[in-house]
């Protein structure tokens, strides 16, 4: 009786959901609405509709529930009574590989490719194992933490003690168990940034020096800048964002950090700015660019069943238009770290293409960022120059 409830409910969340909302945002709403729900309820209907949208757009013609059972099997590796109550045959086979699960799944739906579930491979960035990147859709991402030095050991006796598996990613990075309740084991303390592993990796690629001025030109929650900031402190920085809000959110979080020699400034980066940045020349420029952000897919895998190729031209002009307007306010021979959370190419090495052959920048490295070999976010990073005009 239980597993019925369950499906039930996950039909409702299903039939509820408006398709352009994140789930993160939908699903608390609902649980208010739906008080009776226990914390047990509220994680089954969860994990099964986290686990469907994982399917991506494999298997489109079968049933809902159909659906959810195929994915329920691909994505848990231990049995849970709700699989066992449906389809007791594949609960039986919980621990296969993922290729025998695929295997076992093609036996009952012939229909099944593993390429329908991201029906975009052929436009990934090279490098990219696409067979690897698609089967990293069944398994939930981990929860990664940016320890700040200092702290090392206080952190991981309190993830000891409070029973939480961690693995030292090196760098002063932890990987935790997706769902890790931070706020409850460290209440007060901040010693610690949540940010993903493949983010923090970005930082490799800065480079500062001491005492540069550096620009964080899409700085959203600020994770960038205070990467950069715990490599070079002294550094002055100027943080921009299209959104007021977010940027009104940075200060506690940077101050908690000891972050506090930087400008805040809110622009439109499509547009002309240079008003708000005359005479402005910077040692260096972050540019983490609006994407797709399909390398994050594995944390929203509703967003595969969302997504609409032409929307690639979008951010294509959108990412040109905003490195044509930053790379100016670049100094001479000074780094542009041009960074997305895309997989695709077009966002990607295309857009490095842009900014060598229109732009004049100079490429010094590449590199995508596979965060799907990793339980974390697949991403793209690239270092390239501003060129050194010699005067005759």
């Amino acid at each position: 009786m239980k597993a019925i409830n369950q499906l039930k409910t996950f039909l409702r969340i299903l039939d509820e959901y408006p398709a352009d909302t994140p789930l993160n945002k939908f699903l608390p709403g609902f649980y208010r609405q739906n008080k009776q729900m226990g914390s047990t309820d509220r994680k089954v209907a969860g994990r099964l509709i986290y686990n469907y949208f994982r399917l991506g757009s494999a298997l489109p013609n079968l049933p809902p529930e159909d659906r959810l059972m195929v994915a329920e099997f691909l994505c848990n590796t231990q049995t849970n009574s709700f699989l066992q109550h449906f389809k007791p045959d594949w609960a039986a086979c919980i621990a296969f590989s993922i290729d025998e699960k695929i295997a076992l799944v093609k036996t009952t739906y012939p229909d099944f490719k593993l390429e329908d579930v991201f029906p975009w491979s052929k436009e990934l960035s090279d490098g990219i194992d696409k067979e690897g990147f698609l089967k990293s859709f069944f398994v939930q991402p981990d929860l990664f933490i940016r320890i700040t030095k200092g702290f090392e050991q206080q952190v991981k006796a309190e993830l000891t003690k409070a029973d939480i598996k961690f693995r030292d990613e090196g760098n002063n990075c932890l990987s935790l168990p997706n769902g890790t309740r931070l706020d409850v084991i460290f209440p007060k303390q901040h010693w610690f940034e949540v940010q993903d592993l493949s983010s923090q990796q970005t930082a490799n690629y800065f480079k500062p020096n001491r005492w540069d001025s550096w620009w964080d030109a899409c700085a959203a929650s600020g994770g960038k800048s205070l990467l950069l900031h715990s490599l070079q402190p002294e550094l002055k920085l100027v943080v921009s964002d299209i959104r007021e809000s977010i940027l009104s959110n940075l200060d506690e979080r940077f101050q908690q950090a000891g972050l506090m020699k930087y400008q805040k400034k809110v622009m439109d980066l499509m547009q002309n700015n240079e008003q708000l940045l005359y005479n402005y020349a910077f040692d260096g420029i972050i540019l983490d660019a609006p994407c797709s952000g399909s390398g994050t897919w594995g944390r929203t895998p509703e967003m595969i069943s969302q997504f609409e190729m032409h929307k690639l031209d979008f951010f294509k002009r959108l990412q040109q238009g905003i490195a044509k307007n930053v790379a100016k306010h670049l100094k001479p021979g000074k780094p542009l770290i041009y960074i997305t959370c895309s997989a695709f190419k077009s966002e990607n090495e295309d857009a490095v293409s842009y900014l060598v052959n229109e732009l004049g920048l100079q490429l010094e490295e590449q590199q995508v960022l596979k965060g799907y070999e990793h339980k974390a976010d697949t991403m793209f990073v690239a270092r390239l120059v501003a060129p050194v005009v010699i005067e005759e």
